[in-house]
């Protein structure tokens, strides 16, 4: 396997960065998770521009253009020879000392690799997700924003054990005020009375690009759309639940805190976003030949 590394394509045991690195030290730094379906780059622009957000929420200097990134990724995918792949992009702040101070990071570091993942086993893709709701609250977005997908994880991580300690693979994370934010890695749709409803990002999500393409599949297909408030009392009494997510893709919920939901299977609203957004994507996105 070859990783890309500041402008280099290495080996994956020669891929190294110095523990000096505030990436490593602080979580100082920001990353991209996307998909390729068959030499095809899932909403590749969305993504990078999301990265460029990022970076600038935490005033971390780009040290490569947009079409520079983008021909970095389609170098690594070719040198791995992936059609099928998962692909992740990392900017650190780079190299400093001991201390906080980001001057002190004279040089970014650039890594990307290229590998493949599952997220979930396809069992549960077609009976369903049993989840539970974290105890660890979600950030404040006034202290860290969870829109800046940044290397700082440990809240997520933190709710992710909440889940594996319950037995289940996934939670839902509450805002300090008992509002419906996300899941640890996903966010989160619910179908209620015909209507599709997910939480808004400015209380503490992820603006998912999945998330993303999953609204604007229901727009076109006339389906009612709303960003809204979400307490667990509506998560617990909707029709369906569906988590969203470059890894998940779509997967459906069954089970919340031992609470069946609807009918205990996948709905026929998720089931059919499942499958339009399969042909998505296929045509939306940047093409590569390997």
């Amino acid at each position: 396997m070859k990783i890309y590394l500041n402008g280099k394509l290495v080996d994956k045991d020669k891929a190294i960065i110095s523990v000096f690195d505030h990436g490593l030290l602080y979580g100082d730094g920001v990353f991209e998770g996307i998909r390729t379906y068959d030499c095809l780059i899932f909403r590749l622009k969305e993504h990078i521009d999301r990265l460029f957000k990022s970076a600038d929420a935490i005033e971390l200097k780009m040290p490569m253009t947009k079409i520079e990134l983008i021909e970095a990724i389609i170098k690594t995918l070719k040198a791995n020879r992936l059609k099928d792949a998962y692909i992740r992009l990392v900017i650190t702040r780079g190299v400093g000392d001991l201390g906080l101070d980001p001057r002190k990071c004279r040089h970014p570091t650039v890594f990307i690799i290229t590998d493949y993942i599952v997220l979930y086993p396809k069992k549960f893709y077609q009976k369903g997700l049993e989840i539970v709701t974290a105890t660890t609250k979600r950030n404040l977005p006034q202290a860290l924003n969870p829109k800046i997908k940044s290397l700082n994880y440990l809240n997520n991580i933190l709710a992710k054990i909440d889940a594996i300690k319950s037995g289940t693979e996934e939670a839902i994370m509450l805002t300090y005020n008992d509002y419906v934010a996300e899941c640890t890695g996903d966010n989160i749709f619910i179908v209620n009375g015909g209507e599709l409803l997910t939480p808004p990002v400015d209380i503490g999500a992820l603006e998912g690009i999945t998330r993303d393409a999953v609204i604007g599949l229901a727009k076109k297909s006339g389906i009612p759309f709303y960003e809204k408030l979400l307490k667990m009392e509506d998560v617990y009494s909707a029709n369906e639940v569906f988590l969203t997510g470059t890894a998940a893709e779509i997967i459906p919920v069954v089970r919340i805190d031992e609470r069946r939901i609807g009918n205990g299977k996948p709905g026929g609203l998720t089931l059919r976003l499942r499958e339009q957004f399969k042909a998505l994507t296929k045509i939306d996105g940047v093409r590569y030949a390997l």
